[in-house]
């Protein structure tokens, strides 16, 4: 195997890491840095879905003590059930719109002015999101959401499938919007990431199976490396940050990455067409 391209695949999962769960689009990231790189061919956009998986297991890491809590009071304990109801329930309108809708997506949304539009757009949305009083949240633990709150905030997470809005992104902020508290939003956030990106890992990796090899397996397995290695870092200081600071710095984040996103466009550095 190549030792740049391995390189490569590392930078990728460390960049895949960093901004999945922060509220400003890994997509668009991954997509900047494949085209930096010249890593964005038909493969590598398989090998940027896939890696997520890495990612997903920071999530499960870290909150391993609330999942093995669930799965072991599942049988007998009403809560336990409603929780993994909850993200079933969340995980439904992802995954049908997913299957539904991804080809047509990818052929009319994956354009300069989209990208860049969500990526600024998403940014006023938080800082008006964040202008909002924290007491008028409703819901301030996971376990006090109803599957009604649950099905909101999934269906806000099917807005993440247009480029540049961040999955995270829309979830978190969508949940704040919707009652949820900060802490609460973040959460329901990484565990609604769980199924939601194992699912599309797996599906990804099965639909274009004839363009992988087993010579890929080493290329594969540094991205996901780096990737839960990154993420991992990036959760636990995230789960930190939100106790006492708010998604302002992201907003103007966003507001200036939508500004990249036009000029690389622009100045043909960067291929932003799916």
């Amino acid at each position: 195997m190549d030792v740049v391209l391995l390189i490569k695949a590392a930078i990728m999962g460390v960049v895949e890491g960093l901004t999945e769960f922060l509220p400003i689009s890994s997509t668009g990231h991954l997509i900047l840095a494949g085209a930096l790189l010249g890593f964005d061919d038909e493969k590598a956009k398989v090998f940027d879905i896939a890696i997520q998986t890495g990612a997903i297991l920071a999530v499960i890491i870290v909150y391993w003590q609330k999942i093995r809590g669930t799965l072991v009071a599942l049988p007998t304990e009403r809560q336990a059930q409603r929780f993994s109801l909850n993200v079933l329930i969340g995980f439904l309108p992802a995954a049908v719109i997913g299957v539904l809708a991804a080809k047509a997506i990818k052929a009319h949304l994956f354009t300069p002015v989209v990208v860049a539009s969500t990526f600024i757009i998403g940014g006023f949305i938080i800082l008006w999101a964040e202008k909002r009083p924290q007491a008028q949240a409703r819901i301030h633990d996971v376990d006090a959401m109803s599957p009604l709150d649950a099905l909101k905030v999934g269906l806000v997470q099917c807005l993440a499938m247009i480029p540049g809005t961040s999955r995270s992104g829309a979830t978190i902020i969508g949940g704040m919007l919707l009652g949820l508290s900060r802490k609460a939003a973040t959460d329901f956030s990484f565990f609604l990431a769980i199924p939601t990106l194992i699912g599309a890992g797996v599906y990804s990796l099965y639909k274009e199976r004839a363009l992988l090899s087993m010579a890929d397996i080493p290329l594969f397995a540094v991205g996901l490396l780096f990737s839960f290695l990154s993420a991992w870092v990036c959760v636990r200081w995230l789960l930190r940050y939100i106790s006492s600071h708010s998604f302002v710095p992201f907003a103007w984040y966003r507001i200036a990455f939508g500004i990249v996103v036009l000029a690389t466009a622009w100045s043909g550095l960067v291929t932003w067409a799916g």
